[in-house]
C-alpha cells in the first residue's frame, strides 16, 4: 500500500498533478450538496409559488360558491318584498275605491230618502189644499149662520174624503160597544135603556190608518146597573 502511494506521488510529480486533498474533496462534496440543496429549495419555492395562485383561486371560488346561495336568498327576499309592496298598493287602491263607492251610495240613499219624504208629504198635503181654499171662501162669505153652517159641513165632508184617500178611517163610536183598544172613556151616563158599556156620546173623533190606531176616540159610555153582575 505504501509502495503504491509512493509510485502515485512519483507519477503525479512527473505529470504535474498534485495529490487530491481529502479535506478539499470533502469540502467540494459539501459545496455540491449545498448547491444541490439550494436548487432543490428553489424548485420547491417555484412549485409553491405556482401552487399558491391555484390555491388562492380555489379559495376565492369556494368563497364565491358559499356566498352564491346567500346572494340568491337576498334576491328572493327582495323580490318577495317588492311583490308584497305591490299587493299593498293594490289593496290601498281598492280600499279607496270602496270608500268612495260607499260614500256615493250613502249620499244617494240620503237623497232618495229625502225625495221619498218630499213625495209623501206632497201626496199627503195635496188633497187638503182644496179644503183650505173652501175654508178661505167660507170666511169671506156674508151669508147667514145657516148658510155658513151648511158650508162648514160640506168642507168637513171634503176633509173626510181626503182622509179616506190616505187610508185614514174614523173610529166607530156611538152605538158600538166600548173597546179599550180604540176608545177612551171620559165618563159614564146612568141609563137603563142601553146596554152597559155601550158608547153613547163621542167627544173627540178617533182615527186609524188601516188597522193601526192613530189616536183613540174620546167617548162617554152607558152605565146600566141592572146589567152589572152582583
Amino acid at each position: 500500500m505504501a509502495k503504491r502511494e509512493k509510485n502515485w506521488n512519483r507519477v503525479a510529480r512527473w505529470a504535474g498533478i498534485e495529490k487530491p486533498d481529502k479535506n478539499k474533496i470533502d469540502e467540494d462534496k459539501e459545496e455540491k450538496m449545498s448547491s444541490s440543496n439550494e436548487a432543490t429549495m428553489q424548485d420547491e419555492a417555484r412549485e409553491e409559488s405556482t401552487f399558491e395562485p391555484s390555491t388562492a383561486s380555489r379559495t376565492v371560488r369556494q368563497a364565491g360558491e358559499e356566498t352564491a346561495p346567500e346572494a340568491g336568498a337576498l334576491s328572493a327576499a327582495q323580490a318577495e318584498i317588492e311583490q308584497l309592496r305591490g299587493e299593498k298598493e293594490q289593496l290601498l287602491d281598492r280600499l279607496a275605491r270602496l270608500q268612495a263607492e260607499f260614500d256615493n251610495a250613502r249620499k244617494r240613499e240620503q237623497k232618495e230618502r229625502a225625495d221619498a219624504r218630499e213625495y209623501t208629504v206632497g201626496a199627503t198635503v195635496e188633497p187638503f189644499l182644496g179644503v183650505m181654499d173652501n175654508f178661505q171662501l167660507a170666511l169671506k162669505s156674508e151669508g147667514t149662520a145657516e148658510q155658513l153652517r151648511a158650508g162648514v159641513e160640506l168642507i168637513l165632508k171634503q176633509m173626510e174624503e181626503a182622509l179616506r184617500g190616505l187610508q185614514v178611517q174614523p173610529v166607530e163610536t156611538v152605538g158600538a160597544q166600548f173597546d179599550p183598544r180604540v176608545h177612551e172613556a171620559l165618563g159614564s151616563i146612568e141609563t137603563s135603556e142601553f146596554p152597559d158599556h155601550q158608547v153613547l156620546e163621542e167627544i173627540r173623533r178617533g182615527y186609524k190608518i188601516r188597522e193601526k190606531l192613530l189616536r183613540p176616540a174620546l167617548v162617554r159610555i152607558a152605565s146600566n146597573t141592572a146589567q152589572v153582575p152582583a
